[in-house]
């Protein structure tokens, strides 16, 4: 009978040849050290041309190469003890994946251990050893995804440089004349998004069409940009919106290419779900679509609302219209939660085409997953035209229209002042605890009051005025990486440096005073130079 037919052992490694060991493990060993170089030279070639961003989501993907290489040293080191583990024939038998004849848990996977119980394995050796493989195939194509969709993107974005260009010529001063009143209806932005768009319940419609088509015009970017500057900058900068979108869009890079902790949540309930019978893979193929679709919508609504809000404004406007942004627009004020569901979007697509090749590469499992060839092939074309869409038109728009938050990313300080204004924070921080300590310690000894001739006087090293232009002066690209908010003229007003006073010799215990009172007298607030994180 079929449950008494004995599978012949698998050969040991004693019993095989030394020559097969040996060239397996050198091809290992060559194909692994090859990698590892290749990854090498690539961070290498991004710290040489300043792509710190990339570089950092490079050692993300290092990282994810690291844990999937952990998944599996702990597969093969527990595939033992877990096919050991014994359960009954009935719990082996409900919320299986596909349809088995009855009584084929028992003739075809019952082992000998577990048979002497009468019961059944509670994963088999082969079963674990193609779940190590479906592990390995995930991580593989989110990392291809995710590269793809930052190509596309950057492809994408090539299109916006020539508008970035226009805003240095002649003919776009004059265009946009500050001193030129127009009626608001009439300005190219204004005309674009309301009319027909402004109509309740329609303009949903309009919205989602339009992601489609032209998503992002030349008059929506330049009006996009003019309110960033207007608002975090100054009227007249000349800043280079394009580069900081392409350093903005970078960081976001490094959050896409991870796995987080809740996308392992969805994958593994994903798994739980893939019951014979209500077809789990089928209809969930078809989620990240309607979240992709409501991305994009949503992104194409912010649009049209800031240009209602500019109509609601005034009739008659000077200049160029002007947006105001705000977090207000965004779901739940968290422009964040943008890019969180463009995660979840790309996970579950590389998911899907992940679990598809496994399926067909993986003997016995095609006829189980692709009984019907025709819906197997639909969700593979389904996925291909998801990919390209969140990579070609909604990653880009988002990587535009999250710049209308409230708060700036800290991406429009090249690294150098990035770094600069960081550690002047931390110093100040660390000045002030060291002055507090000094203060308990006095008011333990009996002398709180400092002397009245040594008073706090701020010095060089508590204004970062000269670490910007340190940075500033190590930059590559200046004019990408305004040094302040403001002009260096704002910045000298906000952050004075005074002038030093004659020193006067003090006798020592006016001495020891001054010590713990000439540290930084202020406190620094943790949102004079805080960025938002994306």
């Amino acid at each position: 009978m079929a449950e008494d037919y004995e599978y012949p052992p698998a050969r040991t490694l004693p019993e095989t040849p030394s020559w097969a060991v040996a060239l397996v493990f050198a091809v290992m060993i060559i194909v692994s050290v090859l990698l590892e170089h290749a990854l090498h030279k690539l961070g290498h070639w991004f710290h040489k041309r300043h792509k710190n961003a990339l570089a950092e989501a490079l050692e993300k993907i290092k990282a994810e190469l690291m844990l999937v290489g952990f998944i599996s040293l702990l597969l093969a080191v527990t595939q033992d003890p877990i096919s050991g583990i014994c359960i009954s024939e009935k719990a082996a038998s409900i919320m299986r994946p596909c349809s088995l004849p009855p009584g084929s848990v028992k003739s075809k996977y019952k082992d000998y251990y577990c048979a002497k119980k009468g019961k059944v394995s509670l994963m088999s050796t082969g079963s674990l050893h193609q779940l190590h493989i479906f592990i390995f195939v995930l991580a593989v194509f989110h990392v291809t995804y995710s590269v793809i969709i930052m190509a596309l993107s950057r492809l994408k974005m090539r299109t916006w440089k020539k508008w970035e260009t226009e805003t240095a010529s002649l003919e776009y001063q004059f265009a946009n004349d500050p001193a030129r009143f127009r009626f608001t209806h009439q300005t190219s932005f204004v005309k674009r998004h309301l009319g027909l768009s402004s109509t309740p319940g329609i303009r949903w419609v309009v919205a989602f069409f339009r992601q489609f088509f032209r998503s992002v015009t030349k008059v929506d970017y330049l009006t996009l940009r003019a309110g960033f500057i207007n608002a975090h900058l100054s009227h007249n900068s000349k800043f280079d919106f394009h580069k900081y979108i392409k350093r903005s869009m970078e960081d976001d890079f490094k959050v896409v290419v991870g796995i987080s902790l809740p996308l392992w949540c969805v994958a593994i309930l994903t798994l739980f779900l893939d019951i014979d019978g209500i077809g789990t893979l089928t209809w969930i193929s078809f989620i990240p679509l309607v979240i992709l679709l409501c991305v994009g919508t949503k992104l194409e609504m912010i649009i049209m609302e800031m240009a209602l809000e500019i109509q609601d404004r005034a009739s008659v406007i000077k200049g160029a219209p002007v947006v105001e942004p705000s977090n207000k627009f965004f779901w739940f004020h968290r422009p964040d939660w943008v890019l969180f569901f463009i995660h979840l979007t790309l996970f579950q697509n590389a998911f899907q085409m992940a679990h598809f090749v496994w399926t067909v590469a993986t003997p016995g499992l095609k006829k189980c997953f692709h009984m019907h060839i025709g819906l197997s092939i639909m969700k593979v074309v389904l996925g291909l035209a998801l990919q390209f869409l969140c990579s070609y038109i909604t990653f880009p728009l988002y990587a535009l229209v999250t710049q209308m938050g409230s708060n700036m990313k800290r991406s429009i300080f090249d690294e150098q002042t990035a770094k600069a204004l960081t550690n002047w924070r931390n110093t100040a921080k660390e000045k002030k605890k060291v002055r507090d300590t000094d203060m308990l310690m006095a008011q333990m000894i009996g002398d709180a009051t400092p002397s009245r001739g040594t008073s706090p006087m701020p010095s060089r090293a508590s204004s970062p005025v000269h670490l910007l232009h340190k940075g500033m002066g190590r930059s590559d690209d200046p004019q990408s990486a305004p040094t302040s908010p403001r002009t260096m003229e704002e910045a000298r007003d906000m952050y004075p440096v005074v002038v030093a006073h004659p020193v006067h010799r003090l006798n020592p215990a006016d001495r020891r005073r001054s010590v713990s009172s000439s540290a930084l007298d202020a406190d620094i607030p943790s949102a004079d130079f805080s960025f938002s994180q994306g």
